[in-house]
Order: C-alpha cells, then sequence, then structure tokens
C-alpha cells in the first residue's frame, strides 16, 4: 500500500476512531490519503449520549483566553483530521509531514468523483460492532452544534450519483457491445481457422 498514488477512502458507514488509527499508520508510513464523504461517519454509542458528550468537550477552553484553544471543530471533515491528528506526533517533523499526507472533504469534490474509492474493512461497522449495538451518524450530531452545510452537502450528492448512475450505465452498455463483437469475430472467422491454424494461431 506504501507509496502508491494517493489512496481515496470512502468514509461511508466507517467507525472514526477504528478509521483514524488506520490512516494514521499508512500517513506515518509515506502514503497519501484521501478522505471523503465523512458526513456519513459513525461512532458508537446512542444520538443522546453523545450529543451530551460533545456539548461537555465544548465547555473545555483555556480559562485566560479562549481563542488559544481547544478548538472544537463543527464540520465534520476536520473532526476526523483532529481525530487523526491526535494519533501522529504532530509536533516533530516527522509527525507534521503525516499529517500534510492527508486531505478531509465533507461530499466527494472534484477529482475524487470519478476516482476507484476504497472501504476499510477493519473499520467498518457492520463488521466491528454487534447488530443490536447503538451508533451515531457523525453528521446528523454535527447538525445540531453548530454545523450549518448538512443540505448543502446532500444536494451535491444527490447531483453527483445521478451523474455516476448514468456512467455506469453507458460503461455497462459499452462493455456489452464489445463482449458482442468479440463473440461476432470469432463465429464470422470459421473459414479463416485451417489458415490459421497453419500459421499457429489456432482460436
Amino acid at each position: 500500500m506504501v507509496f502508491e498514488k494517493p489512496i481515496v477512502v470512502d468514509c461511508r458507514g466507517h467507525l472514526v476512531g477504528r478509521l483514524a488509527s488506520l490512516i494514521a499508520k499508512e500517513l506515518l508510513q509515506g502514503q497519501h490519503v484521501v478522505a471523503v464523504r465523512c458526513e456519513q461517519l459513525e461512532i458508537s454509542g446512542s444520538h443522546v449520549r453523545n450529543k451530551v458528550k460533545f456539548l461537555q468537550f465544548l465547555n473545555k477552553r483555556t480559562a485566560t483566553n479562549p481563542k488559544k484553544g481547544p478548538v472544537h471543530y463543527r464540520a465534520l471533515s476536520r473532526m476526523l483530521w483532529r481525530t487523526i491528528r491526535g494519533m501522529l506526533p504532530h509536533k516533530t517533523a516527522r509527525g507534521a509531514a503525516a499529517l500534510q499526507r492527508l486531505k478531509v472533504f465533507d461530499g466527494i469534490p472534484s477529482p475524487y468523483d470519478k476516482q476507484k474509492r476504497m472501504v476499510i474493512p477493519a473499520a467498518l461497522r457492520v463488521l466491528r460492532l454487534k447488530a443490536n449495538r447503538r451508533y451515531t451518524v457523525l453528521g446528523n450530531l454535527a447538525s445540531e452544534v453548530g454545523w450549518r452545510h448538512a443540505e448543502l452537502v446532500k444536494r451535491l450528492e444527490a447531483k453527483r450519483i445521478v451523474k455516476s448512475d448514468a456512467f455506469y450505465k453507458k460503461k455497462v452498455a459499452q462493455q456489452k457491445r464489445l463482449a458482442e463483437a468479440e463473440a461476432k469475430v470469432l463465429t464470422d472467422n470459421s473459414e479463416l481457422k485451417p489458415t490459421l491454424a497453419k500459421y499457429g494461431h489456432a482460436l
């Protein structure tokens, strides 16, 4: 996986902590990683429980000057970025360089909407949590604590899905025509088989 072209990870249905730990490891090894659809990340625990925890987190600040931190990001992409940063030695040159190799996005912006996207099975909620366990979609939580772009991202995603579906149907039709053409060539060359076989091109 290391030193390949940038890997695009589709965050939909992944657990934040597990995903962040695996991405952090790859970044430290030199891999460039792009995380898209961060608004569909998930965390274990009920929605109410996680909202209470986040509201408590908002109370943590520097007493003398709140501008000095900690910074409470509301955007999902920055939440993931902050989680990954906490798993890197970001105050060293090595950790800072690793963090520079990470890109995070809400939704799937161009050009990543036309690139192959990966999932990480070790971080998928359906594979890691029991079916009866409660979980929270981070986008819903963020919308209730100050994130204002949920509707915009949803609208852009709907447009992207329509374009992606049209591309897929066109691709399937092209593959079908190619398969039919190859089959036709094989059947039409029946009278040429003896000649081709003589030259070592058996069909």
